[in-house]
């Protein structure tokens, strides 16, 4: 009797359990009502391809394209010209620009000259008697040389036997060893090889300028060049000949230059290319930094947006039916803000929103 009221218990134990918990679950049921989606507003445009052009921006420093640096190629006492040797000084062409005391090394010029002339003398007689068909030349040579002017070309040699006596003699060897002393006595006076203008001095009057010593540097005004660096992929949108604008770095200063030369080297830590900007102003200073806007190759058919629009290198979001949906385009240049792409028809809706939480197939209205 015992375990039948414990069977009996127990049973109804479980099924007050089992109806608890269904009641439970039955009270925390809510009705959930019918699902609204909310249309997000975005902006658009009509898309209307156009020709466009590349347009590269860059940098660069301003370096004259007809530079001399000044180096001397003797030893002496640097003596003041016609013109302070000062920066900022302009000379015109062939005008001197370095003057060194050359007493001493004309001193030994003419003095070897004269043992030249002693030599010449001495063969004379020589000519007269073995060779008197050239002696008239011979002597007339010698009667014109003077050692204060620049050696004359010797009379020439036809006969073989005459040239074996005269080098024999030693007369070729002196002649070409007092040439070669007077090219360097040029070298005492550097002129200047056109109009331009001192921008470096290194030295001042009682100087003693020794070979291989840096004097100073002159350029010539109004011819300069901008080097700037192109990272390889935009190099294919530029080429020579294209129009640049350039300006200053307070956008106050604008001209304008043309691409002279592109290197073919790339460079291996930067990955850029050397590209050239030839610059035409007399505006332009030794060293002034530009910006660049090159207007390179025209893009057909083509349509310009913000680069953030572009997902995954390849779609952008138009607009069909008020439903977003991804098209493939195809971009042709991006710059710091902007991508030209290709692939959309005329008349595509596009999405200009910056919208991070769009997806395909999402519901949209248009902005008021």
């Amino acid at each position: 009797m015992r375990k039948i009221i414990l069977i009996v218990l127990g049973i109804i134990i479980i099924a007050g359990s089992v109806f608890g918990a269904i009641y439970i679950v039955k009270s925390n049921t809510k009705t959930v009502g019918p699902n609204k989606t909310i249309a997000k507003p975005i902006a658009v445009k009509t898309v209307k391809n156009t020709t466009i052009p590349v347009v590269v921006k860059t940098n660069g420093q301003v370096t004259a394209l007809n530079k001399f640096e000044l180096f001397s190629e003797v030893q002496g006492i640097f003596e003041q010209s016609d013109k302070l040797f000062r920066p900022g000084q302009a000379f015109k062409k062939d005008e001197t620009l370095v003057k060194i005391n050359n007493e001493e090394f004309v001193a030994n010029l003419k003095s070897t000259k004269s043992e030249f002339y002693n030599l010449l003398i001495s063969i004379l007689p020589d000519i007269r008697l073995d060779y008197p068909e050239h002696f008239e030349e011979w002597d007339a040579y010698v009667k014109d040389f003077s050692v204060h002017e620049p050696l004359q070309p010797l009379p020439e040699i036809e006969s073989s036997n005459l040239r074996y006596f005269i080098n024999g003699r030693g007369v070729i060897t002196s002649f070409y060893n007092i040439k070669n002393l007077e090219v360097r006595l040029a070298k005492f006076h550097l002129k200047a090889p056109f109009d331009g203008i001192l921008t470096e001095a290194s030295i001042t009057p009682g100087t003693l300028v020794r070979p291989g010593q840096r004097l100073g540097e002159f350029i010539k005004p109004g011819e300069f060049e901008l080097e700037v660096a192109l990272q390889k992929a935009l190099v294919d949108y530029v080429e020579i000949g294209d129009t640049v604008n350039l300006f200053g770095i307070d956008k106050k200063f604008q001209t304008k230059g043309k691409i002279t030369r592109i290197n073919t080297q790339v460079d291996s830590n930067s990955q850029s290319v050397q590209t050239f900007i030839m610059v035409n102003d007399s505006r332009v200073k030794e060293g002034m930094y530009l910006e660049a806007e090159i207007y390179g190759q025209l893009v057909k058919n083509a349509y310009k947006i913000s680069r953030s629009l572009v997902r995954n290198n390849a779609e952008v979001f138009i607009v069909k039916d008020s439903v977003l949906a991804l098209k493939q385009v195809k971009p042709v240049y991006y710059d710091e803000n902007t991508a030209i792409i290709k692939g959309l028809a005329n008349g595509d809706t596009i999405m200009t929103s910056n919208l991070s939480s769009a997806y395909s197939g999402m519901l949209i209205k248009l902005k008021k």
